[in-house]
């Protein structure tokens, strides 16, 4: 069967899932095997239009058998042949879809990684923002196998961002879910949509509060501090420092006394402290 020609299989297959007057009954799992066969070898083939489509329907089928868990992966890989052809909108859908899938069978994990293999790379160097924000919000973690180029679908990219963090908040897995709240940061910092980033921020601060991860806590403390002060909103970021000195951790904290520095310059209007308090060990850890 592996030498057999994927279009026929791909025939053959759909004969098996289409009723008639001599068929009453799909039978999903011999047409699951075809589809499956068809997928791989329109893959090596790099007939990626194909294949996407053959492991759309290899999905189908193995949710028709009740096989969440392998309808996810199938899912997973026509998201990642749907990046090749350069079909975004299909990407953010199977995706959407793969998790979806993992989520009835209790994978978060793997909810996360679905998420994660839409993400959008924010490289935000040169790209107007000072450096050390730039610091605070890359990580080479958030960077899956499988990226969108930067500036396709970040609306779509953030709601699934969203919808994982809030499937794992959830289940009481937050700390699973802090890449994700790094990675929906940044695409609203490269939108330059600076209330939602900061606000996110403060959400991931609450997130690791509520598995004790205080110095992850402060660094979002700290973070969203200084994406307002990036915006020029000096109101709103001394708001939020006073807000974050309520909690006890950010209080006795290394970012506490960044911040601090950094809004008394800001203050004072003291460029050059702004620049060196800007350019602190803790802010760069940040």
């Amino acid at each position: 069967m592996a030498n057999s020609d994927p279009d026929k299989l791909i025939a053959k297959a759909d004969k098996l899932t289409k009723l008639s007057m001599t068929r009453w009954n799909a039978d999903w799992k011999n047409a699951t095997v075809l589809y499956e066969q068809a997928a791989i070898a329109y893959r090596l083939a790099r007939k990626h239009e194909k294949a996407k489509d053959a492991f759309e329907k290899a999905s189908k089928g193995q949710e028709m058998l009740s096989s969440p868990w392998d309808a996810a992966k199938h899912m997973e890989s026509a998201a990642a042949l749907a990046k090749e052809v350069g079909n975004w909108n299909e990407v953010s859908d199977f995706y959407r879809r793969a998790s979806e899938l993992y989520i009835q069978c209790g994978r978060t994990a793997c909810i996360r990684c679905a998420c994660k293999g839409c993400s959008i790379h924010a490289n935000f160097v040169g790209k107007g923002l000072p450096n050390y924000v730039c610091d605070i919000l890359k990580d080479e973690d958030v960077a899956p196998p499988c990226l969108m180029t930067e500036d396709a679908l970040p609306d779509e990219a953030i709601q699934l961002y969203t919808d994982a963090c809030a499937v794992l908040e959830d289940d009481g897995k937050e700390q699973m879910a802090f890449d994700l709240y790094r990675a929906a940061t940044s695409v609203y910092v490269k939108l330059e949509k600076y209330t939602d980033a900061a606000t996110f921020l403060l959400r991931w601060a609450l997130a690791a509060d509520k598995c004790n991860a205080t110095h992850s806590q402060s660094k979002a403390y700290l973070s969203a501090i200084i994406v307002y002060l990036y915006a020029h909103d000096f109101q709103q970021a001394e708001k939020c420092y006073n807000d974050c000195c309520q909690v006890e951790a950010f209080l006795n904290s290394d970012q506490n006394r960044a911040a601090t520095r950094l809004l008394s310059a800001y203050t004072d209007g003291d460029v050059e402290e702004i620049k060196r308090a800007a350019q602190s060990s803790i802010i760069f850890q940040s």
